[in-house]
């Protein structure tokens, strides 16, 4: 635990530097990161050698769905490990507010679900030496991929600030996401005066127009929305911790 005067400096980056510290050295973001890599990797390859197609549709397409699942794995721990262990309360003594450490905490958890998704610009690489890509799209899928990062780790980190329970934080997390990522392969099965609503609210929809280059301040907008949402949330979650 960082002493008094170093969290006066930059409390925010701190705690995000500590969190980092933690997730790089321990086993969890090696897992998590390999097998997102291997079935990403078994959906952009297998598109190539079966369809001979070099492009990253096919990843985009499920990018929702595996992060559904993934960014919750890596956020499950953020705050469920400190309550478990009842360090939350020792970080809350210290002159930190609570929009320092919820902030901290997101952070990291943003850099992580990045630093996961880094090798697969490989695939980009890929598909320029084996194919004729289109550059707007690509450009596009990974724009998106910075909005649904903050937007589903900021869930994350709301789960995890819920519960001393990690597998509790990660089931949490996974439903909030998956119901986002699904709830417009539903939308057939609503009355058409919900369509629009629910269509709104899908955050595969909002990336999957992204990922097609259409940047929409809607679709950005909606991200950012999510993202806010969650996170004053966790920060009222904390504020009530502390009282």
């Amino acid at each position: 635990m960082a002493n008094n005067n170093s969290f006066k400096k930059n409390p925010t980056l701190i705690i995000m530097k500590r969190e980092l510290s933690s997730y790089f050295t321990g086993p969890i973001a090696y897992i998590v990161t390999g097998l997102f890599l291997i079935i990403s990797g078994i959906t952009f390859f297998s598109t190539y050698f079966i369809q001979g197609s070099a492009d990253l549709r096919g990843f985009f397409g499920l990018l929702p769905l595996l992060f559904s699942f993934f960014v919750p794995a890596l956020t499950m721990r953020l705050f469920a490990e400190e309550r478990r262990s009842g360090s939350i309360e020792t970080l809350l003594t210290l002159p930190v507010t609570e929009v320092n450490v919820v902030a901290g905490k997101f952070l990291a958890a943003f850099v992580e679900v990045l630093v996961m998704v880094s090798p697969t610009l490989f695939y980009v690489v890929t598909a320029v030496i084996f194919g004729n890509p289109d550059f707007g799209p690509i450009v596009g899928g990974y724009l998106g991929i910075i909005f649904l990062s903050a937007c589903f780790a900021s869930i994350g980190v709301f789960a995890s600030s819920i519960t001393k329970n990690q597998i509790i934080a990660f089931f949490t997390a996974f439903i909030i996401c998956i119901v986002l990522t699904m709830i417009d392969s539903f939308l057939v099965f609503l009355p058409t005066s919900f369509v629009d609503f629910f269509a709104y609210i899908s955050a595969n929809a909002h990336f999957t127009s992204i990922s097609k280059g259409i940047i929409d301040t809607r679709d950005l907008l909606y991200f950012a929305s999510i993202t806010a949402l969650f996170f004053v949330i966790t920060v009222k979650i904390q504020q009530k911790e502390r009282k």
